[in-house]
């Protein structure tokens, strides 16, 4: 006996919902089972194919000792393996039945945090009713509230949620006084409510609407029926309800003032004994979908006797049921078969009917000059046969007539008429109609029957077929349409009615539809109206629902040609173009973009060209922007007008300058690459476009005087950059060679690496040339002419040996060589412009130029005329954009001797090491040169002159934070300990910095001890000790690696050695060295502060230090000393605030005031200072 749990709920409220058969029955008998399916339907489950299921009882005993029975019946769809389980619908009626009210309650409440709402819970506890009692005593215990017993009425309005408890509390009777004030509030709202309720009938009985206006409101739709002031409260509530569960709260708020006459706490103030319907949003989920059929949604409880069980069907054999299941199913099939026989048959009937049918309408036409009306006797054939005897049949002698072995559902045939032979397909119904394919055709006529009746009589006894045509819809059904104008005018009536009621996740469906009938519609105002639709069809489109509706008006503009795309379709973008939705504007930039190539040219160029020029500069979406350059670039592409050069141009720098990087991109993909396809075409690519762009390069240059403008520099670089791979193409397609060029015979495939990763597509060389072959064939004429044949009648390419080339090398060498940034963009311009026109014109164009201005020959060392290019952006460009180029042996030989002259040749020249500074900061970035560049820095390590050692060991300061910690091991450090031995004290000095910066970076203890040791032989050897450049050089290390630097170096070096330096310093006779040494002292103790210091290391070492350091600044400079006494004044009260509590660095409100204060005046101090140079060498000056 299968086993049911009477409190297995429901997966959801649906699926108690599908269940209405499904009741708690407490009269009925355990033994009494519910009627299985009929027998005779051959698709209903077989009643031997599910084990017995019996109806059980479960008993629990209620407060009053009543048992409650639970009887609950289902049939197992696994043959038994799942237990029968009992709607929440059924758990809930019965608690409410038995008056479980806290149960139900709390069964409720985890239904709906569980986003299951019941609807019998939702409407019993939203009804005061069940809740009200006749005084504010509680009721007796022997008193039982059944939802179909009396109800005791109050005269106040509660709920179980504003039942006042604290009533029934047991402290004994409430004052008198204090419950006739009770009542009487109860009494004035109940007379109100009942005012109000009186005044909602009264007006709800003067705007009742007359059954004829009601039913003018339905025959014409476009007329409203007023709103009910019933209706009006039940909608206003629901609002609200809506507004305060989406947290619109001040919005509810507002509306709630607006309508003050109603109370939003309390539906009954709605109206009399009116349900609550569902929210909000149940409404607008259930208002489209249509109820299930019983059939899917039945659930039927069974009980089984054994006696009513076939012989071969007994529990007691169950290897048997599979095989009784099975032979159901082949009978099913087996029927199933038959039906489909008998269908076929009657197809096959019907179609040598037709072919019969045919036959006589062809002897007809051939006997008779003028056709008569066609009769077609209907009245023995069945509803199929009226529907296919009354079309157009097919030919006998066409093949295709023959009938198509589908699922008898649709018929395909062939209609024969005056006009030729047209395809119709016929689905058959069970209303005889004729559907006339031409409107020539005559009407169909049916027998009339040998009757007397009169006509009025005749007509009065139809009129009692119920037929609705005073409806628009009536009116559209009742006629049906007769050609293709009137089936596109019934869409064009009817498609904005449907729209509006579509789901709008399904709307894109009707696109299809709606482009048909505004194709093919003969009113142009319904046109208009339809692509209105069209364009509104979705509130917010997504990319799926734009490129849906991009790709119906590329089809639209296809079918209808460019005037019609013009009047009709554009005018739908111009409204759009401000719309408040990015979604809708985005659509419309897309739009204009993809009708480009279907609009008349003088529109191209005019009113689309504004429209997105306009778009550009005033949409504040980045995403509509980026769809505005990109269609601004398709319009590139079909532009034709020259005199629209200027206004590309314009419109090329403008959405280059936007902040948007998505905008800068699509620049960079679309628009650049079209704007110089049409500028090569015009020719002006080399002779306008480009020189206009270096132009400005210079402008800028220009007025850099007083700081460059790197953002727009990188602009107009990045442009001119872009611009590389259509310029290489013009020299391909203008060469001497190119009518030579051939592409039969073996062609060799491009190198992979022969040009840069394009940015697109359309930056792609071979998608400019036309194709990879061809482009092949042009590089191996290209590279021949160039090694073999010269540039003679090039005009092209000697524009950019003769002209571009120097330009830009002059451009170089005025750039600020300090700012890595234009560096870095030049050097990749260069390297860009160098790999995409090739080795052999890198090595025999570019790289002698550069080699003719640098001039690096050892008899220029001591010239000042050559020293000037080397100390300019030139050497780090030329080193970093062309040399880097080509990376075999022989081009990084090049690279590692030319950094090596440069070094040698600034050294002895005694000029500023930026350049090559920018050189090893920008080679530095790419580990792929780490190991060449510690080549070239070993050359000056080893090298004959101090001077190249100490510019040498300067060069490792940069270069060890981007090298790992294993070359810094083998090859940096070793480097060093060399140069800190070398016989000269300057190139010593020089190895402090990188010392430093290896303290600050390496994490190998081994290699943090060796430096150590290294720099504390400079501070302790006494061959040290008057050695004033190092013991400067040392502090200002200290300074800039101290913050950073592993805490213990830090406690254990760094600030025990600057103690010893300014206690030195106290003593330091030579007044321009103590100003000296007092600025560094005074900037790494200002560094350091900022860390965390022990409180020993303050007091011993940190403290004293500033002491020393404010003695000398009383005789050097009193503003830094009341800096530094803050300072120290600061650091006493933490030792002293560490000192009186165990929690280290927790202080009084006080001292924190104070130090907050000593801060502020520090910092103030700091902001007047300046500490480079002589200004604050002037600020040390001893006053006289």
């Amino acid at each position: 006996m299968a086993s049911v749990n009477p409190f297995n709920l429901s997966d959801s409220e649906e699926e108690a919902e599908r269940r209405p058969n499904e009741t708690v029955d407490t009269e009925r008998s355990p033994s009494d089972g519910a009627p299985g399916p009929p027998p005779g339907n051959p698709f209903s489950p077989p009643a031997d194919a599910e084990p017995p299921t019996l109806l059980l009882s479960s008993n629990r005993t209620s407060p009053s000792g009543e048992g409650i029975s639970v009887s609950a019946a289902g049939t197992s769809a696994m043959a038994g393996s799942t237990e029968a389980r009992v709607s929440v619908d059924v758990i809930a009626a019965q608690l409410l039945r038995d008056q479980y009210i806290l149960t139900a309650l709390e069964f409720h409440t985890e239904l709906l945090e569980a986003g299951r709402e019941l609807p019998r819970l939702r409407d019993y506890f939203s009804n005061p009713g069940n809740f009200e009692r006749q005084s504010g005593t509680p009721p007796a215990k022997d008193q039982v509230l059944g939802p179909g017993g009396p109800l005791n009425r109050a005269g106040s309005i509660s709920t179980l949620d504003s039942l006042d408890f604290a009533r029934y509390s047991d402290d004994g009777n409430r004052e008198s006084d204090e419950r006739v004030a009770v009542l009487e509030f109860e009494l004035r709202k109940a007379k109100e409510t009942i005012q109000a309720l009186r005044a909602n009938l009264t007006q709800a009985a003067e705007s009742e609407v007359p059954s004829q206006e009601r039913k003018n409101f339905k025959s014409s739709p476009e007329i409203q029926e007023p709103i009910r002031p019933l209706e009006k409260r039940a909608l206003n509530f629901l609002v609200n309800e809506y507004l305060l569960k989406n947290e619109y709260k001040l919005s509810s708020i507002t509306f709630s003032d607006e309508n003050d006459d109603q109370d939003f706490e309390l539906w009954d103030d709605v109206g009399l004994n009116i349900p609550k319907p569902p929210d909000l949003l149940q409404l607008y989920r259930n208002c489209g979908t249509p109820l299930p059929s019983p059939r899917d949604t039945v659930d039927v409880s069974v009980g089984v006797d054994f006696g009513d069980l076939p012989g071969n069907c007994i529990a007691q054999e169950p290897p048997k049921k599979p095989d009784l299941s099975q032979q159901q199913q082949t009978e099913v099939v087996q029927e199933l078969e038959y039906q489909i026989s008998l269908l076929n048959n009657e197809k096959q009937s019907l179609a040598e009917q037709i072919k019969k049918l045919q036959s006589e309408i062809q002897t007809l036409k051939r006997t008779v000059s003028s056709p008569p009306p066609a009769t077609l006797d209907l009245g023995t054939q069945s509803a199929s046969n009226l529907s296919s005897s009354s079309t157009t049949t097919a030919c006998s002698t066409d093949p295709l007539s023959v009938p198509p072995t589908d699922n008898g559902q649709y018929l395909d045939i062939r209609g024969v008429s005056e006009a030729g032979n047209d395809t119709t397909s016929v689905q058959n119904t069970s209303h005889p109609q004729s559907h006339n394919k031409l409107k020539s055709q005559p009407p169909v006529q049916f027998d009339q029957p040998n009757r007397k009746l009169s006509p009025v009589f005749q007509q009065a006894l139809l009129s009692f077929c119920r037929m609705c045509s005073d409806s628009r819809l009536g009116a559209e059904v009742s006629r049906i349409a007769d050609s293709e104008e009137s089936v596109m005018l019934m869409l064009g009536r009817c498609l904005p009615h449907i729209v509006p009621n579509v789901l709008l996740a399904k709307r894109e469906e009707l696109i299809p539809l709606i482009l048909c009938t505004a194709c093919l519609h003969p009113e142009p105002k319904e046109r208009d109206q339809l692509l209105h639709i069209l364009f509104n069809l979705i509130k917010r489109p997504d990319d799926e629902q734009r490129q849906m509706i991009l790709t119906g008006c590329v089809a639209f503009a296809r079918h209808v040609g460019p005037t019609r795309v013009e009047a009709e379709l554009l005018p739908q973008c111009w409204e759009q173009i401000n719309h408040k939705y990015p979604e809708r504007r985005l659509l419309v930039a897309e739009s204009c973009g993809a009708l480009a190539p279907y609009l008349p040219k003088e529109i191209r160029s005019s009113l689309v060209l504004s429209m997105l020029q306009q778009m550009l500069a005033e949409d504040k979406a980045d995403m509509v922007r980026e769809a505005v350059v990109k269609s601004l670039g398709i319009i590139m592409g079909y532009i034709d007008d020259p005199d629209k050069y200027s206004q590309g141009f314009e419109l090329m720098l403008l959405s280059l300058g936007d902040p948007s990087e998505r905008v800068v991109s699509a620049v960079h993909q679309v628009f650049i690459p079209a704007f110089a396809a049409w500028t090569t075409e015009l020719g002006t690519l080399h002779t306008a476009l480009i020189p206009s762009l270096l132009a400005r390069i210079e402008k800028l240059l220009n007025q850099g005087e007083h700081g460059l403008d790197e953002h727009k520099l990188h602009v107009f670089l990045s442009a001119l950059q872009s611009l590389i791979p259509p310029l290489f193409a013009v020299v391909l397609q203008n060469a001497p060679f190119t009518s030579r060029a051939k592409l039969h015979g073996d062609i060799p495939a491009i190198e992979v690496t022969r040009f840069p990763r394009p940015a697109s597509p359309l930056q792609d060389v071979a998608t400019i040339i036309g194709s990879r072959e061809m482009l092949s064939a042009l590089l191996l004429l290209y590279d021949h002419q160039l090694e073999h044949e010269g540039t003679t009648g090039w005009d092209s390419l000697l524009w950019v040996v003769n002209q571009l080339l120097p330009q830009l090398i002059d451009i170089v060498g005025r750039i600020n060589v300090t700012s890595s940034t234009c560096v870095h963009e030049f050097s990749r311009f260069f390297w860009r412009f160098c790999r995409t026109f090739g080795k052999i014109f890198t090595n025999t164009k570019v790289k002698p130029q550069f080699q003719e201005i640098l001039r690096l020959s050892e008899e220029n060392v001591d010239a000042s005329a050559g020293n000037g290019i080397l100390t300019k952006a030139t050497v780090p460009i030329y080193a970093t954009g062309v040399l880097t180029c080509y990376n075999q042996e022989e081009d990084r030989k090049l690279l590692v001797g030319f950094l090596e002259d440069v070094m040698t040749t600034l050294s002895l020249s005694h000029a500023p090491l930026d350049s090559l500074k920018a050189s090893f900061v920008e080679l530095g970035a790419n580990p792929v040169y780490h190991e060449l560049l510690l080549t070239v820095l070993w050359y000056g390590v080893v090298h004959t002159s101090a001077l190249v050692r100490c510019t040498a060991a300067r060069m490792f300061e940069l270069l060890v934070k981007g090298v790992n910690e294993t070359l810094v091991a083998q090859r940096v450090v070793p480097a060093l300990i060399t140069l800190s031995s070398d016989p000269e004290i300057s190139v010593r000095i020089s190895t402090i910095p990188a010392f430093g910066t290896i303290m600050e970076t390496v994490t190998q203890k081994e290699l943090l001890e060796r430096v150590k040791m290294q720099l504390a032989s400079f501070l302790e050897d006494p061959q040290y000790q008057d050695q004033h450049s190092l013991h400067m050089e040392i502090i200002r290390t200290f300074g800039r690696v101290g913050p950073n630097a592993e805490p213990r170096f830090r406690d254990e070096f760094v600030l025990p050695h600057l103690h010893k330096l300014a206690l030195a310093n106290n003593s330091q006779v030579t007044e321009s060295k103590r100003i000296d040494i007092a600025t560094q002292l005074f900037e790494a103790y200002s560094a350091l502060s900022c860390c965390f210091i022990s409180e020993e290391v303050m007091v011993n070492h940190f403290l004293p230090g500033l002491r020393c350091l404010r003695a000398d600044m009383e005789q050097l400079s009193p503003e830094h000393e009341v800096i530094l006494s803050s300072m120290i004044k600061e650091c006493e009260i933490k030792v002293e605030n560490r000192g009186m509590s165990d929690a280290q660095g927790s202080m009084s409100i006080a001292s924190s005031l104070v130090g907050e204060d000593a801060k502020t005046k520090f910092l103030s101090k700091m902001g007047q200072l300046t500490t480079s140079g002589a200004m604050l060498a002037n600020v040390f000056q001893r006053k006289k």
